[in-house]
């Protein structure tokens, strides 16, 4: 008989992800809204029960007001989740929280859409809107 493993792997904790990566630049037109569409499919974290990898695409739509997220930035952010134990439900929470923070956009939508597990596929989403701004676009 095959005896079952009973392993885990070690994660990091939610300290090690990375908010100060991210970095922004102006915005050379205010006042002229544009809908920046940004998607990843490179996504990784750790499930926290079993230490095995969790994959994602990741979707961020926003609307600046005064400054862009750099990409460059912003891909260095979401590589220090890479070995952080983290429920798939709090990563859409923040990665949104880290990036009005650091962006203070008008409008901002993250998605994440895992890769099957168990049978089970996964996507979440949460919005955020501005509260001196309104939003100027429906998602």
């Amino acid at each position: 008989m095959i005896e079952p493993l009973d392993r885990r792997y070690d994660a990091q904790n939610a300290s090690a992800i990375d908010p100060d990566a991210l970095e922004t630049f102006a915005y050379e037109f205010p006042g002229k809204d544009i809908v920046m569409n940004i998607e990843t499919d490179e996504f990784t974290a750790v499930c926290p029960w079993s230490g095995l990898p969790d994959f994602a695409t990741i979707m961020i739509d926003y609307i600046p007001d005064k400054v862009l997220i750099e990409l460059r930035s912003l891909k260095y952010y979401l590589l220090s989740y890479r070995n952080v134990g983290i429920y798939q439900e709090h990563v859409v929470n923040r990665i949104l929280e880290d990036l009005v923070r650091c962006a203070k956009p008008k409008w901002m939508k993250v998605i994440t859409d895992y890769k099957v597990r168990g049978g089970i596929h996964t996507v979440a989403s949460r919005e955020y809107t501005s509260k001196k701004k309104s939003r100027t676009r429906k998602a």
